[in-house]
């Protein structure tokens, strides 16, 4: 073999080796983060791959409605396998903030952005457990902590629900008011409600077995994220509760049909104009993450599991109260057979502004975990689009909040309050 020979040979081995330690090199700095199996900071839900607890999902109105999934239902907010929303602000029904770019992304209205239907349905059966004295079990903040006492019912509020009162001639048991209730709550997309007024306690509450009662009241919303109270919904309204009043003998007096009606579309009208769900992206700048590392960078700042694969939410200080900020990825990388190594790219974060307490600094407190996940992670935050966020954007987002939240309180509705959560589920 000739010298020329010999060294195109050894030419031909250096590249081979430099590909092979190059696409070493390349595959270690770009291969999905993995969680740390011992954190001394990191709370105790290192086994990412058990089945998610009941304890800090949807404290629900997310059953808020949970939400409620908060802290309840999984709430609030768009789930993992929802659409992937298009602007800075969703809302349930129909809207979503229209950015203006000059450089940036700024939200400066709204528009409408999809909401996942079992969020819906769990911040609807939050609302009837909250009416019913009760809390899902998968609302408690944590599952070593001791349960919430029962909050005490309230009566219907007028803003958002149409009430039929329904007098009696003589106290009627619970055990007879729920065997005449209807089999369902709902009646169209609307709740239906029933309560009692106990004579031991002098309290309105949903009847239960035990107690007696002087007076019941029906009702129904006028309004939700899923649109007005209109004419049918009424008349099956008045159906039930008429049934209702015949088994357990009461007189019902009904308000008027078309007053009711007219009330609900102007709530809906309001509500429309100021229902606001915020969406801001984490996206990898280099290596991806897997969804170990996610949950676990997520858990140090207090977020929990939900019911929802690639779902977790940190829930409220109070108890059965929506989640204060929902994070969520592909759910199908969450149930991934290979967790470590499962690449997620994106991780999007929605605060349901409606559904959550000022008084918790939601998007103050979004602003922060941002911060500090995108230096932890190597991240850039940006709106679901995919366009960078400036912090003066960022700043015009909060400013746009604080308007919202004061239209809010201006109406009777203010964020997190008992007619917020009915009136946004």
């Amino acid at each position: 073999m000739s010298t020329l020979h010999i060294t195109f040979a050894l030419l031909g081995a250096a590249v081979i080796l430099a590909v092979i330690v190059y696409n070493l090199w390349y595959n270690a700095r770009h291969a999905p983060r993995k969680a740390r199996e011992a954190v001394a900071d990191a709370t105790p839900q290192s086994d990412v791959r058990r089945e998610p607890a009941l304890d800090g999902s949807a404290q629900a109105l997310d059953a808020p409605e949970g939400l409620r999934e908060p802290g309840w239902v999984d709430g609030q907010g768009p789930g993992p396998d929802a659409a992937k929303p298009t602007g800075l602000f969703g809302q349930g029904r129909r809207v979503k903030a229209k950015a203006a770019q000059a450089g940036q992304s700024r939200a400066t209205g709204l528009t409408p952005m999809p909401t996942a239907a079992q969020q819906d349905e769990a911040q609807a059966l939050a609302v009837q457990a909250a009416q019913a004295g009760l809390e899902p079990a998968a609302h408690s903040p944590s599952p070593a902590a001791p349960a919430p006492a029962e909050p005490p019912s309230q009566e219907f509020d007028s803003l958002v629900f149409s009430v039929a009162p329904l007098a009696l001639d003589k106290p009627v048991s619970g055990e007879a008011a729920l065997a005449a209730l209807p089999p369902t709550h709902r009646i169209g997309k609307k709740q239906f409600l029933v309560q009692g007024l106990n004579i031991q306690t002098r309290q309105w509450e949903a009847p239960h077995a035990g107690s007696r009662y002087s007076e019941f009241q029906a009702a129904i919303q006028l309004a939700n994220r899923q649109g007005a109270l209109n004419e049918l919904e009424f008349s099956e309204f008045v159906l039930k509760t008429q049934d209702f009043a015949d088994a357990i003998g009461a007189e019902p007096d009904f308000p008027d049909m078309l007053h009711e009606v007219a009330r609900g579309r102007e709530v809906d009208g309001f509500a429309a104009a100021n229902d606001a769900v915020l969406n801001l992206m984490l996206v990898a700048q280099r290596a991806t993450w897997s969804p170990g590392y996610i949950n676990q960078c997520a858990a140090r700042h207090g977020f929990k599991p939900s019911l929802t694969p690639g779902r977790l939410v940190l829930p409220a200080v109070q108890p059965h109260m929506p989640p204060v900020l929902a994070l969520s990825y592909d759910s199908q990388a969450a149930m991934a057979d290979d967790l470590d190594h499962t690449p997620i790219n994106e991780i999007l974060f929605t605060l349901d502004v409606p559904n959550v307490d000022r008084a918790e600094n939601a998007f103050e407190r979004l602003r922060h975990i941002l911060g500090e996940l995108a230096e932890t992670m190597e991240g850039n935050i940006t709106d679901p689009d995919g366009r960078k966020l400036p912090a003066m954007a960022i700043e015009s987002i909060g400013a746009d909040l604080n308007q919202l939240y004061e239209a809010l309180e201006a109406r009777g509705f203010p964020a997190g309050s008992p007619s917020a959560l009915k009136l946004f589920s």
